[in-house]
């Protein structure tokens, strides 16, 4: 597996009010620009009365983006970003909807509101920790499978544990497709290697 990255586990909501100012945090996972546009767009049609919609959305480690929708310079859109950013959260968007109530914040209390308005969002929506795979076929003797395991484990990957659970036992007398199977022979005897799935019946 290669290097894991964070990202918000689903969409989330916060909301809370600050001297009269009402707070409504919003993030989500996305992919693309596009989509993380797209869901500001839908935040701003929605909340289309408030006086503020603040974003951010970070993609990878090149696309980063943020506005402050006309709050001062760096107290919106900044501090939003530093809260991701402190997470080690990518593939993210968030958006923060400010109703006016009619008292001033400051600079300090809008960047304090704000930050908080996203760590809220995020502690909600969760951290879901994401890595790329490389997908592999092992086929192994049930007396390798624990040894596979280990040997997988050590380079950071794991195994599946599909395990097939034998409802024949020695002895019994079976039917099987005609063609299924491989012909062996062992010390003059010839056996014939079957998969369990092509077991037809076991005869009583």
């Amino acid at each position: 597996m290669g290097d894991k990255i964070y990202v918000p586990y689903q969409e989330a909501e916060s909301e809370f009010v600050e001297k009269r100012s009402r707070f409504i945090g919003h993030i989500w996972p996305v992919d693309s620009e596009d989509q993380a546009q797209e869901l500001i767009r839908r935040v701003k049609k929605q909340h289309y009365d408030a006086r503020h919609n603040c974003w951010c959305y970070l993609l990878g480690s090149t696309v980063v983006r943020y506005s402050d929708d006309g709050e001062p310079q760096g107290t919106a859109g900044q501090p939003m970003l530093a809260v991701l950013q402190r997470e080690n959260v990518t593939n993210a968007v968030c958006v923060v909807t400010r109703y006016f109530g009619g008292i001033l914040l400051g600079a300090g209390g809008l960047t304090r509101a704000y930050g908080k308005s996203a760590r809220d969002a995020l502690a909600a929506a969760g951290v879901a920790a994401m890595g790329r795979w490389t997908a592999a076929r092992c086929t192994c003797p049930y007396p390798l499978l624990e040894r596979v395991k280990l040997e997988a484990q050590a380079t950071g990957g794991t195994v599946d544990g599909k395990t097939v659970t034998m409802t024949v036992k020695p002895g019994d007398k079976v039917i099987t497709d005609k063609y299924a199977g491989t012909k062996v022979t062992l010390e003059d005897v010839e056996y014939i290697i079957v998969k369990q799935a092509d077991i037809l019946a076991i005869v009583e």
